[in-house]
């Protein structure tokens, strides 16, 4: 995996997405510059989960997108996708990594100082540091690290970081430079009225640092 896939990078939400279906959404945003696209939907059974998944991996394939999908191991080997992304209290990272072929590469939320410092010794491709900012979509997690919790993160790590929580055009230049390798958004691009236009402004602002 290049670190630039991680550059612009998607984390569905239905309920955001106004009545609108996922595919629309994540289309319009590809269109705009998304990099890389994680199906999150908790609320979805095995078998909705996977038809939504592969419908998103068909999407996404022309354009050479990664699909990652959130927690479910059991989804992503049978959709055949390229990401894995685990939260802290999601299967274990090195269960997870006997599962998965050797070319999906995971991703693993960090919430604490400790975290961080136990993914040194874990066979993770990227950090989520999460959440960076209060949010409505993430509600089960820590306090916020803040933009000086991410500086502190980039200090402490040499893997690619990937910044979400409360994430927008107003403050996305401030998470880069304080040392976000690529931008994770929920709200900014799900529930935005035109979600193309709107990945268009934070691909603009991401290539411009």
């Amino acid at each position: 995996m290049r670190w630039q896939t991680l550059r612009l990078y998607l984390v569905t939400d239905q309920t955001s997405a106004g009545g609108r279906t996922l595919a629309d959404v994540v289309a319009a945003a590809v269109q705009g510059g998304v990099t890389c696209v994680q199906l999150r939907e908790k609320q979805l059974n095995t078998r909705d989960f996977l038809a939504q998944a592969l419908a998103l991996k068909g999407l996404l394939a022309p354009h050479d997108i990664p699909l990652v999908i959130n927690d479910r191991i059991d989804v992503a080997l049978a959709c055949g996708a390229q990401g894995v992304h685990l939260g802290q209290s999601d299967m274990p990272v090195l269960q997870a990594r006997r599962l998965l072929p050797p070319e999906v590469f995971i991703g693993w939320s960090v919430e604490s100082l400790d975290d961080v410092a136990r993914s040194a010794a874990l066979p993770v491709d990227y950090l989520g540091v999460s959440p960076i900012f209060t949010t409505p979509t993430k509600t089960d997690t820590l306090p916020p690290w803040g933009l000086e919790g991410l500086r502190q993160v980039r200090r402490l790590s040499a893997l690619p970081l990937v910044a979400i929580g409360g994430i927008h055009v107003g403050n996305a230049r401030e998470v880069l430079s304080a040392g976000a390798d690529g931008l994770a958004v929920v709200s900014a691009l799900c529930a935005a009225q035109d979600p193309c236009l709107a990945a268009i402004q934070l691909r603009q602002l991401i290539d411009a640092v």
